[in-house]
């Protein structure tokens, strides 16, 4: 049975969320502190977005001292990697934070 891909539309759907998944979409493992200071956002905005796309499945998330780190959920139905990949394959790079 498929998964109804309206929840993760809807996740993607914001700007911070999918340049976020951007930059996990390696399936490297990234502390919150690290996507904050990429997407020059706050703690708590960083983590309410990564709640969200964990919510919905496409993340993975483990404690690390009093860091949350995150990845690409490795039992992603294979239709919404082929979705969430081309929606990325529009945005080739992301500028970084302070970037002209």
């Amino acid at each position: 049975m498929h998964q109804p891909v309206d929840p993760l539309l809807a996740a993607l759907a914001e700007p911070t969320r999918l340049r976020a998944l951007h930059i996990l979409w390696d399936g490297d493992e990234r502390c919150v502190c690290e996507l904050m200071d990429r997407l020059g956002v706050t703690q708590s905005r960083m983590s309410r977005h990564m709640a969200r796309l964990k919510s919905v499945g496409v993340l993975t998330d483990r404690r690390d001292a009093q860091w949350t780190r995150y990845r690409r959920n490795p039992d992603m139905p294979a239709a919404w990697i082929a979705v969430i990949e081309a929606i990325l394959a529009t945005f080739p790079s992301f500028p970084e934070q302070g970037a002209a």
